[in-house]
């Protein structure tokens, strides 16, 4: 069994961790070129820690004692120890697995896999392998679940739709037409209405889960890829991977409220518990960006691996 690789300071920090004494919420960034995941303080926003994890990971989840990540050099799902960073096992998986999303209620998993155009649907923590799901897109790279667990979106780099899986029957059920190469996708906290950031027409669509029907295009900057919300969901905020910049939509009107630069190739994204902080992955950067979320002002940079492709916090 693999051992993490943890800097001195990340080894006391850690002992705090496991012994309590960290109070605030960690941010969990995994490196896809130095194959590891930083874990940074969001009280201090300093690295705490960082561990080797994987090859070439990708996407990540954050469980209550767990860490999910896509290995996509390994074809695996990697789980491991949320605290420590000690890799727990090693789920094959296929070529290319890219996001990864857990349940609301922790007990599920979903990993969209690039090559084989499906999604794998596993149990959690134990990451058994309950189903492979077809879907109508090519090359999908996040599949979400929707705050009540019903629902899966799936978004894929080479297709002009978001598909639809419901989690119960395990097959897709639908197809929302949306801009060209779809990428991330996030749920207001009440499920009533998902947002996708659609990277070549330049946009993002506020879809009704109900319905099923775009009610809103909204224009963002160029390269519109990473999305996160505010849990009071009156906020979504969508990365521009060209500009590059971070942009705070407003959910009451569906226009752009804000726009804050950051680093560069600005992808993934999360943010607090409490909503004060948006956290983003600068792929090209080797940064973190931290940014106020009520003044929409950039407050730092975190240095990290080389290539982060994202972020989740918990």
């Amino acid at each position: 069994m693999m051992r993490p690789v943890i800097t001195t300071l990340a080894g006391l920090v850690l002992l705090g961790l496991a012994a309590g004494a960290q109070a605030g919420a960690l941010a969990y960034v995994p490196n896809e070129k130095s194959a590891s995941v930083s874990v940074i303080d969001t009280d201090s926003d300093q690295v705490a820690a960082s561990f080797a994890l994987g090859k070439r990971p990708r996407g990540i989840a954050v469980g209550e004692a767990h860490l999910y990540l896509t290995d996509a050099q390994g074809s695996a799902l990697l789980i491991a120890e949320r605290k420590s960073g000690q890799l727990l096992r090693t789920v094959k998986l296929g070529e290319s697995p890219e996001g990864v999303s857990l349940s609301a209620d922790g007990r599920l998993l979903a990993v969209a896999m690039e090559d084989d155009n499906l999604v794998v649907l596993l149990s959690a923590p134990e990451g058994r392998e309950i189903a492979r799901i077809k879907v109508h897109g090519k090359n999908p790279e996040h599949a979400v679940f929707s705050p009540d667990g019903r629902w899966l979106y799936v978004s894929a780099e080479e297709a002009e739709q978001l598909d639809v899986i419901d989690v119960a029957a395990r097959r897709q059920v639908a197809s929302i037409d949306v801009g060209k190469r779809p990428r991330g996708i996030a749920f207001l906290p009440d499920g009533s209405r998902a947002y996708v950031a659609c990277e070549v027409a330049g946009k993002v669509y506020a879809i009704d889960v109900a319905s099923r029907q775009v009610i809103a295009e909204i224009t963002a900057g160029q390269y519109p890829n990473g999305l996160a919300v505010h849990p009071d969901g009156q906020q979504v905020f969508v990365s521009n991977g060209r500009d590059p910049s971070v942009m705070a939509i407003d959910v009451a009107t569906n226009s752009v409220r804000a726009t804050v630069a950051v680093g560069k190739r600005p992808w993934n994204m999360a943010v607090t518990p409490d909503g004060s902080k948006l956290y983003v992955a600068n792929g090209r950067s080797g940064t973190v960006s931290v940014i106020d979320t009520a003044s929409m002002q950039k407050l730092r940079d975190v240095t990290v691996g080389e290539l982060p492709w994202g972020v989740s916090i918990r």
